[in-house]
């Protein structure tokens, strides 16, 4: 059985970003049977799970003695079992694990220096300077990914890892409308997350997270 790593509860910003979801996700696509391994507090600082995770992150994906970790290595590895996630030939799979890095590369860093601006850093004076710039080189880098994108339904002829890769980076921005408000990107996410195997993956997430939701403090 496949088992991956997950958290049992993170705060409000990020349930349903958690990277643990990329991997579900590509799971569900492919019609993969899978059980969650769940992180409560601490146990991603233990020497056990460092040993496998060495920066104590999830996902771990393992299965048959094989332990991986990085959601990306993760999608490969599952991209050359499953043609739901890749075409079979060598040349189509190489073109879904090239945007699978683009995503990883030329698009999370940038998408994820304005997340952290804007939900940890806010207040900060230096936050507030950086902010416009950071926000328009994103916009930049996600303007190239928009004049891929334009006229076509997915990044190459068919949805693949690389296409699953890049939305759920996109949807790092869902606190704003960088994304949702692009005549092409906004399109494009939307039929990302109308896949059944998101939707699927997305409430398995979240149910996680409602189960284990911290009992409120007595006022």
């Amino acid at each position: 059985m496949i088992t991956t790593t997950a958290f049992k509860w993170v705060p409000p910003f990020a349930q349903g970003l958690v990277r643990d979801l990329r991997v579900r996700w590509a799971l569900e696509e492919a019609g993969l049977p899978y059980e969650a391994r769940l992180l409560g507090e601490g146990d991603g600082d233990t020497p056990a799970y460092r040993a496998v995770q060495p920066w104590g992150q999830v996902p771990v994906f393992e299965e048959d003695g094989l332990t991986l970790f990085e959601s990306g290595a993760i999608l490969i590895h599952l991209a050359e079992r499953s043609e739901a996630l890749a075409p079979k030939d060598p040349a189509g799979r190489a073109k879904a694990i090239q945007w699978t890095i683009a995503a990883l590369n030329s698009i999370e860093p940038h998408v994820q220096n304005l997340v952290l601006i804007d939900i940890f850093y806010q207040d900060e004076e230096w936050a507030k300077l950086r902010r416009p710039g950071q926000e328009a080189f994103t916009r930049m880098k996600l303007a190239s990914l928009a004049r891929r994108l334009n006229g076509r339904e997915w990044l190459e002829d068919r949805f693949t890892i690389g296409d699953l890769m890049m939305a759920t980076v996109l949807r790092l921005l869902r606190h704003t409308d960088i994304v949702t408000a692009d005549p092409v990107l906004g399109p494009y996410l939307a039929r990302c997350e109308a896949r059944p195997a998101f939707k699927t993956a997305l409430a398995d997430q979240l149910a996680t997270f409602a189960a284990h939701e911290p009992a409120l403090e007595p006022a």
